[in-house]
């Protein structure tokens, strides 16, 4: 079965939900479709604290607000529904292809956002789920009164650190690099944790466990380590979920796809935004601002479109 839009956004957090309202509200048909539940990365997420307009917001709410608000306009939201493939037909139409079908459009957004990076160590697979995790919000409260590592160094590593320390009786924060890349703020409120230690210039090799974590190996300085932990929470960065794209576009060295100045791919037609486009900075204001810019630019795109087959019908 087949069905027809305007507009199809490929992913429900921040950037796509942006994208959904401004699209709705222009009167376009628009289908916004999502793998899980609305929010992307805000779900994992516990407290927003530098979103313009609120001093602080927890994650879920802010998801669920934009979720009701896009919705107010008409937004056709589709939660649960992952998108296999997203393919281009010879007169430019974007076939998006589901398990329950097929979604035709003109126009599609992009806004798939990425999967966390793995360490790509030994244990790590096979612990998957029995220790190790990529979401503090989601599974810290599993590991009440253990010791934690925390791997990685930038916003996410020192903000999801410094939440599980409300659950963990010590939480070590190990990092490859001699310094964090996390804004200061974030660094300073973890130095003034009494149960967070840092670990740096730390370059993890193994997951140690049996039916659980157990340990974390790492070697330091040349000189190998081992720290007994109940828990490992990875945060070292996303890969982009830019592959669901059948045909070739124009992407960086990372797989983010790169976008002109109205967040146009390579592809005619075919917007990216948030978090799967190569950009400076991946924050929850600039993913509002692509969506907004996408939508503008893809309701011009199809005002264009439908002049240049008014004139094909009278020529």
């Amino acid at each position: 079965m087949s069905e027809q839009f305007d507009v199809v956004i490929v992913g429900g957090g921040p950037a796509g939900l942006a994208a959904g309202l401004y699209a709705a509200r222009m009167n376009l048909r628009t289908v916004l479709l999502d793998r899980g539940p609305l929010g992307g990365q805000l779900l994992n997420t516990e407290l927003i604290e530098d979103y313009p307009g609120f001093d602080s917001i927890q994650g879920h709410e802010l998801a669920m607000r934009m979720g009701d608000h896009a919705r107010r306009f008409g937004l056709d939201v589709r939660e649960f529904e992952p998108v296999m493939e997203v393919d281009v037909e010879a007169d430019g139409t974007k076939v998006v292809r589901l398990e329950s079908g097929e979604l035709r459009a003109p126009a599609v957004i992009v806004a798939a956002g990425g999967l966390p990076r793995r360490l790509g160590v030994p244990g790590e697979q096979e612990l998957a789920g029995r220790g190790v995790s990529y979401c503090a919000v989601c599974d810290g409260a599993f590991f009440k009164g253990q010791v934690l590592a925390v791997v990685g160094g930038g916003d996410a590593a020192l903000e999801e650190g410094d939440f599980l320390t409300r659950y963990a009786s010590k939480v070590y924060i190990l990092h490859r690099r001699n310094q964090f890349r996390a804004q200061p703020v974030l660094q300073d409120r973890a130095r003034a944790n009494p149960k967070i230690e840092f670990v740096l210039e730390a370059q993890v090799r193994q997951i140690v466990g049996d039916q659980s974590v157990q340990a974390i190996r790492y070697v330091q300085r040349g000189e190998e380590r081992q720290l007994p932990v109940g828990g490992v929470f990875i945060f070292i960065g996303f890969v982009p979920n830019s592959g669901l794209i059948r045909p070739h576009v124009e992407h960086d060295a990372g797989g983010y796809l790169l976008t002109d100045r109205e967040l146009r791919t390579s592809i005619e037609g075919l917007w990216a935004v948030g978090d799967v486009r190569a950009q400076l900075t991946r924050q929850i204001a600039t993913a509002v601002g692509d969506g907004t810019t996408a939508a503008v630019s893809a309701s011009q795109y199809l005002e264009r479109r439908r002049d240049q087959q008014r004139q094909a019908a009278l020529a």
